[in-house]
């Protein structure tokens, strides 16, 4: 069976995209391994699946899959291409979409000839529902990682994630600290380990070590909690350009109750098809 896909990345941060509406494959963990192979297969941070939604009122249903094979709950940068996607294949003609995700619904808007602003909901800060083991919300807890104390934000966009401050990103930890803080035992779930060094009110630096994927050239997500880590901080603005190694996202945040908005590229590399 030969399966149509569409190469695309967010800032580097790479996607197989499959459009399952018109297509039918079953997807296991095992084959978006085989799939996210980049000797064997197609090679991908993450794999993204179009799909006819479930609810009357969405445009479309969106899955996202880590490399590893497990399927998470939400991809910024996916969310941007999979709103070009949708669009270049003439799969609406819309320009927001309403899409379903494992998190819930998110309106993808296109914003010129390669951008998209998402909006991405509101942040979720209870421990009990990033999850996080925690006694008490707080801006901030210090885990005990090895014989250090690590002092980290804790926020849901969708999926978990952690924020530290870091003087330097270049200097930072990510491959020493990121797989510690990834699988420790006060996320249930694991999570997404974001280094954010802070430039000035309105501009910050990232690295962001991905739940099932290692550290990426950028995430979506990871930016978004950042940006909410250092509002709730009192270090940053509403308004911030977020420079990830592969490029940069501008994320707004009005403050608490309020969605995070984020706009950046989605970027076609190239069709193809492989057989499975």
């Amino acid at each position: 069976m030969q399966i149509r896909f569409t190469k695309m990345h967010g800032l580097g941060n790479d996607f197989a995209v499959l459009d399952l509406i018109t297509q039918r494959l079953r997807l296991d963990k095992e084959r978006v391994q085989r799939l996210a192979d980049r000797h064997f297969g197609i090679g991908f941070d993450q794999l993204l699946v179009v799909e006819a939604p479930t609810q009357p009122d969405m445009d479309f249903r969106y899955r996202i899959f880590n490399a590893d094979g497990s399927e998470v709950e939400h991809c910024g940068n996916g969310a941007r291409c999979f709103a070009r996607f949708v669009t270049d294949k003439r799969l609406t003609g819309k320009s927001t979409i309403a899409v379903e995700t494992a998190k819930g619904p998110i309106y993808l808007t296109l914003v010129g000839r390669d951008h998209v602003r998402v909006d991405m909901g509101k942040p979720v800060l209870s421990p009990a529902a990033v999850p996080f083991v925690a006694d008490a919300e707080a801006h901030s807890y210090t885990l005990a990682v090895q014989s250090e104390q690590v002092e980290i934000s804790v926020i849901s966009m969708g999926n978990p994630h952690g924020v530290l401050v870091v003087d330097s990103v270049d200097q930072a930890p990510v491959e020493r600290l990121g797989p510690l803080l990834e699988s420790h035992p006060r996320f249930p779930r694991k999570a997404n380990i974001g280094f954010m060094e802070i430039v000035n009110r309105r501009n910050i630096r990232l690295r962001v070590f991905e739940r099932g994927a290692g550290e990426t050239l950028a995430c979506g997500t990871g930016a978004c909690a950042a940006v909410v880590a250092g509002r709730l901080r009192e270090l940053l603005d509403d308004r911030v350009k977020v420079q990830l190694p592969g490029g940069q996202l501008e994320i707004h945040w009005a403050g608490p109750g309020q969605p995070v908005v984020m706009t950046g590229p989605a970027t076609t590399v190239f069709e193809g098809q492989i057989h499975i």
